[in-house]
């Protein structure tokens, strides 16, 4: 899953695509490195990042989707905690809804995603961008979170949303510290138990930053690359929401040869 920010402020690469054209060139180097989905969104949920309206967030956004499926062959997910953003990206081509609020933030939202059919994607978050990096104590960081994604999973299933609709977001980075996030990263198999796709976002997040030293969010691509390949290796496909689609597809393909079962016997001639 390749990120494209339509944002101002993105924590990496915030301001690069809020043109139609620079979005649209963005969306087709991913094609063409080998992105499955591209994922759109035009608010950002950085630690402290500010509230945006929906006229605004719209306003962000609609162009870019509409140019994007118009120019790329891909299904295209929205990030986006809103109803009506939800709506009106829909019926420009968006079949998939990134909500990192597990589809709590708008009392419309649920109704929404099970009304129009679409594929839903429930992140782990616990307060608001301003407020969440100070609640990341937890009796226990990945049972917690599993029974939050189990709850909202109930409450989707309820509300009418199909099961095979359903992917599951631990939310690496919203509201968890480091040992926090590398004890859910450890423990993601407790998570796949629950039944449902995962999408897994490290991509170029601040727990890099402390392991690594590297305080530019846009020079930890290494670490981000790393990261993915071990989560590929550690609980099998998932869907891996990045910013360097080419370097990443790149080392899993070789990852992937590298591991594969070869004949250890192979016959001469």
């Amino acid at each position: 899953m390749g990120i494209l920010n339509a944002t101002p402020d993105s924590f990496s690469d915030g301001g690069r695509y809020t043109t139609v054209d620079a979005a649209v060139a963005c969306a087709r180097r991913f094609f063409e490195q080998g992105a499955d989905i591209i994922d759109i969104g035009a608010e950002s949920t950085r630690p402290g990042a500010p509230v945006v309206d929906e006229k605004t967030e719209m306003a962000r956004l609609l162009p870019v989707v509409e140019a994007v499926a118009a120019s790329v062959p891909l299904p295209i997910s929205i990030d986006t905690r809103r109803a009506r953003v939800m709506r009106a990206a829909h019926a420009l081509g968006a079949c998939m809804m990134n909500d990192v609020s597990a589809l709590r933030d708008d009392p419309e939202s649920l109704r929404t995603v099970a009304e129009l059919g679409l594929d839903v994607c429930l992140m782990h978050r616990r307060g608001t961008p301003q407020t969440m990096q100070g609640q990341t104590h937890y009796s226990d960081v990945v049972m917690d979170i599993r029974d939050f994604l189990a709850e909202r999973v109930r409450v989707c299933r309820a509300a009418g949303i199909a099961a095979e609709r359903i992917v599951l977001d631990p939310g690496i980075g919203f509201a968890k510290d480091l040992e926090g996030n590398l004890r859910l990263l450890h423990r993601l198999d407790a998570l796949r138990e629950l039944g449902f796709p995962l999408l897994i976002g490290v991509s170029r997040k601040g727990f890099i930053g402390s392991l690594t030293g590297v305080t530019e969010p846009s020079a930890r691509d290494p670490g981000s690359v790393a990261a993915a390949l071990w989560i590929w290796a550690r609980i099998g496909p998932a869907i891996l929401r990045v910013h360097d689609v080419g370097a990443t597809v790149q080392a899993l393909r070789v990852w992937a040869a590298l591991d594969a079962d070869l004949d250890p016997n192979p016959k001469k001639g």
